[in-house]
């Protein structure tokens, strides 16, 4: 009773005290309070009775629904409800310049009237009416009447239908429009069709394979590649003796946390015509210089070199859970260490496999930059994209027949994964201590391993000698004079009689970029994490579909994802663009997935019992995924911020169209200074960059600790020398 009160409280003080409408200067501006009966930052009761915004009196309603909900919590669903409804309804049908829709125009006979973007006010008002949903299906024993839950699912499914759904939604529609925005199913069909996009010409030896079967294929050997050097790091990492296991952990996340672009721009310098590689093989073997970089193998080695590390980061979480005493047993039943390790250890981290699998497959679908700067003839569905949406064609109709291709692809690989995975129980973290000892890997395991992750990790480094030492030379591949010019340009620093003085060109975007970065961050793995935690423990209906719904944003290209926010929050009812908040929501909800994917891998190897115990001692939900769940999800805390972050400081497609000149991004300057032939400068950039970025990782790792999970070390099971007599 007391919680309904509160939300009602909160729903009038949306309504009578905050402005209801967006402020330019923002909540803490302090300019609404002395506005506060003025046009701009009246709450919603002033707008209607002294600025003409009369419909907004129709909120009264379920305000005085709600109160009676206070008193009996029957009305409470039905004033949430009916809130929300009217809060949509007077958004979307007025918005700045009249009338939303056009029918309305054509009922009414006239324009309409006007209003700006909805404020702080609509929004404690819309989130209270939400709050009154889940408390009243609470009260009806929803999810066994946990308030917790059913506001935490309550709040995740507006959250992603808001911030994913619509802006995804409203691109999509444009498939089935005409240039003239008329509905058009033969268009649909036609671009559906289209010969360059199934294509099959490749299959008896030619060069003219569709671009989907191009994505698909370059997605399924990135995934699965990648997905085999995660494992092989995180065994290195985790189950071997490997003396320099910090140097492998480091050059293992390394490429994650540098543009993608450069990343691309370094394979070039090693491979292209005139490289480092192709110039020594051509002058001491006489290898013919060729283009063979720019294509499928360029493309799919910048993602192998920039998505196996995202493996690594879900995997290693994974090969920690597994319990040594399961191993032990089968040793102790006489199985050879290789048929523990395929009848128990690799069992037990298949779903690390399947959702590592699953995140590189989408990370190479949604892949932007790479494709652009390596593809050559090679081209995809993202880049497809793209051009269809900015180039001289300009047709947004075809580039939503190809995003829907994009999600099918998505959608299988989603349900492949479900159906790998099965029914089966992969927990290896109960409610007893473990005392085991990992014990060796099988050799030809450890091997194979060392195969794999050393050699790339060799290459890591030389594609990060190429990029550092750009930065220091006055033009890399034709003058090699060293030099700190582009360090001084772009963070030049001086001192003046009022103190330092920032001179370089690159302190504002790096300024506005760690801002964004350090806010979104900590949000993206609080909601991923919460809603693993969610799919994982919880059972209400369309969980599937919710599952899903998480993924969404990860399967579609990032400049999609960009365009779709403009096309949602450039007009009322959501006014976003150049602001910083629009960036901060399209990295949470871009980035996401990896937090959920990393919770639910981790979460599936931990032992429900542990949560009912916990309930069963009286503790409510909310105190046991504090004090049981989160000590235990310690590595996919840190992968998800890790990953949350730097992909906030590197991403390119999604904000390339979101920047502003308050919130210029550092990739955005970078690309910048690429198209203007400063190819030092974006390399210093981005040398700083990854310096600060992996300041930023040891911090978050130092942060959130190690999980600990009552095992013992091979060293403290040593007998120790026996004692002395007489001592």
């Amino acid at each position: 009773m007391t919680s309904l009160r509160r939300w009602v409280a909160v729903a009038w003080m949306g309504f009578l005290v905050l402005p209801w409408y967006a402020l330019e200067d923002g909540l803490l501006g302090g300019a609404w309070p002395v506005d506060f009966l003025g046009p701009a930052a009246a709450p919603a009761l002033v707008q209607a009775l002294l600025h003409g915004r009369s419909w907004l009196l129709a909120l009264v309603i379920p305000l005085a629904l709600a109160a009676a909900a206070a008193l009996g919590r029957r009305l409470a669903i039905l004033a949430g409800a009916l809130g929300l409804a009217v809060l949509l309804v007077e958004g979307f049908a007025i918005i700045h310049h009249g009338w939303g829709f056009a029918f309305l125009a054509t009922l009414t006979g006239h324009a309409g009237p006007r209003q700006p973007g909805l404020g702080w006010g609509a929004l404690a008002f819309g989130f209270a009416c939400l709050m009154l949903i889940t408390r009243g299906l609470a009260a009806r024993g929803w999810c066994r009447g946990d308030a917790f839950i059913t506001g935490a699912i309550g709040s995740v499914l507006a959250a992603i239908l808001l911030f994913i759904g619509f802006p995804v939604a409203k691109i999509l529609i444009g498939a089935f429009q005409d240039a003239d925005g008329a509905v058009s199913l033969a268009g649909f069909v036609a671009h559906l069709l289209d010969a360059s996009l199934w294509g099959i010409g490749c299959l008896g030896g030619g060069s003219n394979c569709g671009v989907a079967w191009n994505t698909l294929a370059l997605a399924v050997f990135v995934a699965a590649v990648s997905t085999l050097l995660g494992l092989a790091f995180a065994l290195l990492a985790v189950r071997s003796g490997f003396r320099f296991k910090g140097a492998l952990n480091f050059l293992s996340v390394l490429p994650i946390i540098t543009p993608p672009f450069v990343i691309g721009l370094a394979i070039i310098l090693l491979f292209g015509r005139s490289g480092a590689v192709t110039a020594f093989l051509a002058e001491h073997l006489d290898v013919p210089r060729s283009r063979w970089i720019y294509g499928f193998p360029g493309v799919a080695l910048a993602q192998l070199l920039a998505f196996a590390p995202i493996a690594f980061l879900i995997l290693v979480g994974v090969v920690q859970g597994v319990s040594p005493t399961l191993e032990e047993a089968s040793q102790t039943l006489r199985a050879d260490r290789w048929t523990t390790f395929r009848t128990v250890t690799f069992p037990l981290i298949r779903p690390g496999l399947a959702n590592s699998f699953l995140v590189g497959f989408i990370e190479s679908m949604a892949d932007f930059g790479n494709p652009l700067v390596l593809g050559g003839n090679f081209e995809v569905l993202s880049t497809k994209i793209f051009f269809a949406v900015v180039g001289a064609a300009h047709d947004p109709g075809a580039a939503a027949v190809y995003s829907i291709v994009l999600l099918g692809f998505t959608l299988a690989a989603f349900w492949a994964q479900r159906r790998w995975l099965g029914r089966r129980n992969y927990t290896t973290v109960a409610g007893k201590g473990d005392a085991g000892i990992a014990t060796p890997l099988p050799r030809r395991v450890t091997g194979g391993a060392a195969l794999l992750a050393l050699p790339w990790a060799t290459f890591t480094l030389v594609v990060y000698v190429m990029i550092l030492v750009g930065g220091f030379v006055q033009s890399i591949g034709r003058d090699h004079t060293p030099t700190l010019m582009h360090y001084a340009t772009a963070f030049g620093v001086e001192m003046t009689p009022r103190g330092l003085l920032f001179t370089g060109s690159a302190w504002n975007s790096l300024w506005a970029t760690l801002e964004v970065a350090i806010i979104s961050a900590p949000l993206t793995a609080a909601i991923g994490l919460l809603t693993a935690y969610l799919l994982a423990r919880q059972r209400f209906a369309g969980s599937g579909a919710f599952e899903f719904a998480t993924m969404l944003s990860f399967a579609i290209p990032g400049t999609v994802i960009g365009v779709a926010y403009i096309l949602a929050f450039n007009v009322p009812p959501i006014e976003l663009t150049g602001t910083g908040l629009i960036l901060v929501l399209c990295f949470v909800f871009r980035n996401m997935p990896v937090g959920v994917r990393s919770g639910l891998a981790v979460l599936s190897q931990i032992d429900k019992s542990l949560d009912e115990a916990s309930l069963t001692l009286g503790a409510r939900s909310l105190t046991t995924v504090r004090r049981v769940i989160l000590p235990l999800l310690r590595p996919a805390i840190v992968s998800a911020l890790v990953y949350s972050f730097v992909r906030a400081m590197t991403a390119v497609s999604a904000v390339i169209f979101l920047v502003s000149a308050q919130y210029n991004m550092a990739t955005a300057y970078i690309i910048g200074r690429v198209e203007a032939g400063e190819f030092g400068l974006a390399i210093a950039y981005s040398s700083a960059l990854v310096v600060i970025m992996v300041a930023a990782v040891a911090l978050i790792r130092l942060a959130t600790g190690t999980r600990q999970l009552g095992r013992r070390s091979a060293d403290a099971m040593r007998p120790s020398a026996a004692p002395a007599l007489g001592s």
